[in-house]
């Protein structure tokens, strides 16, 4: 789901059909394990344009779509991944077999290790930011039953890329760090996490005054944007560069 809807059966790419039977997987994907009733996704993928014969249309999309995730499954065999469950489906797939799912456990891996081992948790954030091959979702970016999901992943991608950026100055690697935290910074400049990420790599590089100048932007920025001060955590740093205390650099 991190990017154009793809699956693999073994070696070979899934014919997931059309863009209605497309959608249905990429529904059931959302909920994530969970059951959908046949009447909500029949409204979330028709709305109010639903045709009389909806649920003949469901039921087919869901045939379909079984036998190409489980190609090899014989006749009248219940299926295993894509399972009837009243009132509705449900995807049965391990956490590994989608890259959505993949990708947000390898983020909370590396957040868990990022103080006690930074170069794993860069390398695990390297390897799971190189899975997005698009936007989340891109195909389905009008679809109202996307829009949570595609909003909580962008979001997660964001702090997997402020995690790298954060590994890469704990492994001493400052001039790195501070361009990764200003392509942040120009991404999102409403998030305060880049700014910090750039004031404090600069400082770590011994740009002091370039540290305070990226401060006075985001405050700028802030103010005029969202007419908010900065947050405790850049006022400490800004504090912490002006009295000297590196310890927040450990």
């Amino acid at each position: 789901m991190l990017g154009p809807l793809a699956a693999e059966v073994g070696d070979a790419s899934a014919d997931l059909g059309g863009p209605r039977q497309r959608a249905v997987l990429a529904l059931l994907l959302t909920a994530r394990g969970e059951t959908l009733s046949a009447d909500r996704m029949i409204e979330d993928l028709w709305g109010n344009a639903a045709p009389p014969r909806a649920l003949a249309s469901l039921q087919a999309y869901v045939s379909n779509l079984r036998r190409a995730l489980e190609p090899g499954r014989s006749p009248r065999t219940p299926a295993r991944l894509l399972v009837s469950a009243p009132p509705g489906y449900a995807l049965r797939l391990a956490e590994d077999a989608v890259d959505a799912w993949r990708f947000e456990a390898s983020v909370r891996r590396a957040d868990a290790r990022l103080a006690a081992d930074p170069a794993a948790a860069r390398t695990g954030l390297d390897e799971a930011l190189a899975w997005w091959r698009g936007e989340a979702y891109a195909e389905f970016a009008d679809a109202s039953w996307a829009a949570t999901e595609t909003t909580r992943l962008a979001e997660l991608r964001l702090t997997a890329r402020e995690l790298q950026a954060s590994a890469t100055l704990r492994l001493g690697h400052a001039a790195e760090a501070s361009l990764a935290a200003e392509t942040l910074t120009r991404d999102q400049p409403l998030r305060e996490e880049g700014w910090r990420l750039l004031a404090l790599s600069l400082w770590a590089a011994d740009r002091r005054a370039e540290a305070l100048a990226a401060l006075r932007r985001a405050a700028e920025v802030l103010a005029d944007e969202l007419g908010l001060d900065p947050g405790p955590g850049l006022r400490e740093l800004e504090s912490a560069i002006l009295q000297g205390r590196d310890e927040v650099l450990g």
